[in-house]
């Protein structure tokens, strides 16, 4: 764990002279105050991120970690576990919805084997098996902690290769079968909120596979009675490899004082886990969307993040942080390319209105 640690210890506050030397900046700029909404504030985070008046994001990645659920043997999935195998496959061929999105977003895309149950040789696919899936968390525990904290910080070394590649921001994403189950015991264990709440339909499951998703769930609490004041405790007991990955991916990030676009419901999960673990990386999280799972605003307003975009999506692999990432994008770079009022010789407005 000791990989682990010292990210932790290296994560930083945001650079208060950047951001307000960026917020000078924008109310210069030639339009009204506040008139850009959102792009405004987060530009002033980006500078707080980078330690920069004046952020630049240029290349862009969306990390997508996958892994697989002993508990898709409780039948709380629509789709068979092997289909995270043949989804790898897809994704390194460029024909995954984020592949798609990462195209026409700018965003480049490394897709991360950390649990997939399946033996994994494709080319393109980074491997970082921790395990080949997780134990039912019905059952018992579904890792180690030891496992858990090797899935964090296989997250933390991606994250770092990519960042030291040049990499500007990073994109979180997920693949794994049955991973909107353990995201949901994630979300119920540290917010005490009932299953009508924290738990959805995943993939589309029908009434009855919601109900026995639901009682899963409140086995699997029961069982492993994992503790919400250690976050490392709850990720082994009921959570998942590709969660742990992204929970690394989001501190890897944060030490590296890189902005990270957290996508949907089982990346939200990852956040939770890393906030956890470091309450102050949750400043260089940046929420891309708001997804259509019942738990996941709850996961934000928890987080305390405002999400940019209201799609009704449900994908995950990141559709959501490669939308978001261009829009981090033209914040930065409204920032930097607007004229001032000065420069552009127009005249500010008159005194307060009547």
């Amino acid at each position: 764990m000791q990989k682990l640690n010292s990210t932790i210890s290296s994560i930083k506050p945001l650079d208060e002279a950047a951001m307000q030397a960026a917020r000078r900046r924008q109310d210069q700029l030639t339009k009204p105050q506040g008139s850009l909404g959102v792009l405004e504030e987060l530009s002033v985070q980006l500078a707080g991120i980078q330690g920069r008046a004046l952020p630049v994001i240029d290349k862009k990645v969306i990390i997508v970690m996958a892994g697989d659920h002993g508990v898709v043997a409780e039948g709380v999935s629509a789709f068979p576990q092997e289909v995270t195998l043949q989804m790898m496959a897809n994704f390194a061929g460029g024909g995954a919805g984020i592949n798609v999105l990462a195209r026409h977003s700018g965003c480049e895309v490394r897709v991360v084997d950390v649990g997939v149950a399946a033996p994994l040789d494709i080319p393109g696919v980074i491997p970082k098996k921790v395990r080949p899936g997780t134990a039912n968390i019905a059952a018992g525990p579904a890792m180690s902690q030891e496992e858990a904290a090797a899935a964090i910080e296989a997250g933390i070394e991606v994250a770092g290769a990519e960042l030291g590649g040049g990499a500007t921001l990073l994109g979180t994403g997920d693949m794994g079968i049955g991973n909107t189950t353990p995201s949901s015991a994630i979300l119920t264990v540290f917010s005490g909120a009932g299953p009508d709440v924290a738990i959805g339909r995943g993939t589309g499951i029908g009434d009855n596979a919601l109900a026995k998703k639901q009682e899963v769930i409140k086995s699997a609490i029961e069982v492993n009675q994992p503790d919400a004041a250690d976050p490392l405790d709850v990720l082994a007991k009921v959570g998942g490899l590709e969660i742990g990955g992204l929970a690394g991916v989001i501190l890897g990030a944060a030490a590296g004082r890189a902005p990270v676009v957290i996508d949907g419901f089982i990346s939200g999960a990852a956040a939770m886990i890393a906030a956890g673990l470091c309450p102050q990386c949750k400043s260089y999280m940046i929420a891309s969307h708001v997804s259509v799972e019942p738990g996941h605003r709850l996961m934000l307003d928890t987080l305390g993040l405002k999400p940019m975009l209201f799609m009704d999506m449900r994908l995950g692999e990141g559709t959501g942080a490669a939308l978001a990432a261009s829009l981090a994008e033209a914040s930065a770079k409204v920032l930097a390319e607007m004229a001032t009022f000065a420069e552009a010789g127009v005249a500010e407005k008159n005194g307060p209105a009547s």
